[in-house]
């Protein structure tokens, strides 16, 4: 699953930039998704593969912490790039005429900074409550590696501030998100039904399609997994869940994108000429 992530996300950095007709803000966001979705998924899953074999599952406090921050940083920019990518689509379909206006290169920049900044404060504000925690419960996390919320939970005392930092997070980075994209799909949804021909509504549905089922996969499973609290955490569905999001969904990215898109399909196969 970690070579196909890694090879499917590379082939769509690839194509995107190897084809000058894909320098386009949809393929902008698409690329550094694909990039996340490496960087995200390399948090996890190589730790996890190398203690599968060293039959060992033992983390240090700092290794803990580092993986935790990466972990953050990486889930903050994957789910702004969602909303940024639902944002492009509404622009597209409800302001075409208008679209090279407002989704200009100064503005794609803008935004993605705008997302790793926010990104680095979450996880810093996760590191430093995590730092406040001087007595654990004991030394065991229920699942393949440091999710912020069971690290919390770890902790003797009843603290509130981290009580109040994990649903700050999931509402910054979950419930706002889901709402804005919401909005942007009704929005567009409304649009798409005006269209007169039945080939136009359908051509546009398509066009969204493979982002809503991104959207669906990767809420559903993490939004749960952060703010379930640890009264009614089930160890062993909090791991499914965790591995959907962190391991299934990068690796389903690619195919959900290259194989419901034209412009992407075409350039992997003149790429494929070529180097034939």
């Amino acid at each position: 699953m970690y070579l196909v992530t890694v090879l499917g996300n590379l082939l769509i950095i690839l194509a995107v930039i190897s084809d000058s007709h894909l320098h386009t803000p949809m393929y902008f966001f698409l690329s550094n998704l694909s990039i996340v979705d490496i960087c995200f998924i390399s948090t996890t899953v190589p730790k996890m593969i190398v203690d599968h074999l060293t039959h060992s599952r033992v983390i240090s406090y700092v290794g803990c912490l580092t993986q935790m921050t990466f972990f953050m940083i990486f889930i903050c920019i994957d789910d702004m790039l969602l909303v940024m990518m639902a944002y492009d689509q509404f622009v597209a379909i409800c302001h075409p005429l208008y679209y090279a206006v407002i989704m200009n290169p100064r503005l794609c920049a803008l935004l993605l900074f705008l997302s790793i900044f926010v990104s680095l404060l979450d996880s810093q504000l996760h590191n430093l409550v995590t730092l406040q925690i001087t007595c654990f419960r004991h030394a065991e996390i229920a699942n393949f590696f440091c999710h912020p919320s069971q690290v919390f939970s770890l902790s003797c005392s009843d603290m509130l501030i981290k009580t109040m930092v994990t649903y700050f997070g999931g509402t910054m980075f979950g419930f706002i998100p889901v709402l804005g994209i919401l909005l942007s799909y009704y929005k567009i949804v409304s649009s798409i039904l005006k269209i007169p021909s039945s080939g136009g509504r359908y051509k546009a549905f398509s066009t969204c399609s493979s982002h809503l089922s991104v959207v669906c996969l990767f809420y559903g499973t993490a939004i749960g997994t952060y703010i379930g609290s640890a009264e009614s955490y089930s160890s062993s569905k909090g791991m499914v869940a965790s591995l959907m999001y962190t391991a299934v969904t990068p690796m389903l990215n690619p195919f959900i994108y290259s194989l419901r898109n034209r412009d992407i399909i075409n350039t992997l196969k003149r790429l494929h000429s070529r180097s034939i």
